[in-house]
């Protein structure tokens, strides 16, 4: 077990210290008056624990499998766009720590740098590839089919930026983020195709080879109905509350939607996770893991590799002890049962 590593927010400041401001907003901002952002991570923060206690907790292991492919911890990275706007190496700095922690990696196809050095970073390290859906269907697929055999185990599509939401930070700065292809800036709310149904599921799994995961789903009827259609795979979240303002926080989402899809898709959660308490909430309430996004940035943008290292470093020892303390020796004995029922309110 590593080390305990400074705190995520050592990391903050060090990347505040070093980023233009506008790119501290990016990181930090969310939709509108960022209700969702917030509530995120008050909803982990709000859950109660009912630790076991006198179990032989001296060998705690975090290890587990992401569709099949074996990773370190349940805790991985997920896309993230504009990484070369906080370090120069950008993504390759971070695709260099997720190799050496064996942790997942979501790399997104567009927005975030080559997805081809990425993957020569370690062919064989586990590792999602992640695609916005474009109007031209072909240009979609002639570029995931391009990329998925550079060493890529599963395509994600991300199905919640049918456009891209109100960010009020962003608009005050100015900040505005397009893609970029052969010299040409292309914005996203234009060329991401908004006819996206359940129905292209199947269109998409039958070409990409690979596991199929759907990534922004909120409720359970939409999980069940993407389970349906042939999803390996969903991600409940709600783009780290960058899209829809007031949107359920993701904690909220979780147990609706592991009841909906009945095992038959992994269910992952992003959004708000912070703590290694965190991380054992989501697992008890069924999900296979947890994608955590800004505390990477930070580590990436505080000190590239070694940084976003730390932070993942940082984030398995307090997920090892908080399993100590509730008396799970090892992923597969987080359960329901470790979560206290809501209190009932006064009155």
């Amino acid at each position: 077990m590593p080390q305990q590593a400074p705190d995520a927010a050592d990391f903050r400041a060090q990347a505040c210290a070093r980023l233009e401001a506008s790119i501290v907003d990016y990181i930090e901002g969310g939709a509108e008056e960022e209700i969702t952002l917030a509530e995120n991570q008050r909803a982990w923060d709000a859950m109660r624990l009912r630790p076991r206690v006198l179990r032989d907790v001296r060998d705690v292991r975090l290890h587990t499998d992401f569709l099949g492919k074996p990773v370190t911890t349940p805790i991985g990275i997920p896309p993230m766009a504009m990484q070369h706007a906080m370090w120069e190496e950008g993504a390759v700095a971070t695709a260099r720590a997720a190799a050496e922690t064996g942790t997942l990696l979501a790399m997104s196809l567009f927005g975030a740098g080559s997805a081809g050095e990425v993957a020569a970073v370690d062919p064989d390290a586990p590792r999602w590839l992640q695609v916005y859906v474009l109007r031209d269907r072909d240009r979609s697929m002639q570029a995931i089919e391009r990329t998925l055999p550079l060493g890529y185990n599963a395509l994600v599509l991300t199905v919640d930026v049918v456009r891209q939401g109100k960010r009020l930070r962003d608009l005050r700065n100015r900040f505005e983020f397009f893609r970029e292809e052969d010299g040409v800036h292309e914005d996203p709310n234009e060329i991401f195709d908004r006819s996206l149904c359940f129905e292209d599921i199947a269109w998409f799994r039958e070409r990409a080879g690979v596991p199929l995961v759907i990534k922004g789903v909120l409720r359970g009827d939409d999980a069940r109905a993407c389970a349906d259609a042939g999803a390996d795979a969903v991600v409940v979240s709600n783009h780290g509350g960058r899209q829809l303002d007031t949107a359920i926080a993701t904690g909220h989402a979780l147990a609706e939607v592991v009841s909906a899809v009945e095992g038959r898709a992994e269910v992952y959660v992003d959004g708000g996770v912070r703590r290694g308490h965190h991380v054992l909430k989501a697992l008890a309430l069924g999900a296979r893991g947890v994608f955590v996004g800004r505390p990477v940035l930070w580590g990436l943008a505080a000190q590239g590799a070694p940084g976003v290292r730390a932070v993942l470093d940082e984030l398995a020892v307090d997920l090892e002890r908080s399993m100590a303390l509730c008396g799970a020796r090892s992923v597969s004995e987080i359960d329901a049962s470790l979560l206290a029922s809501a209190p009932l309110e006064a009155g």
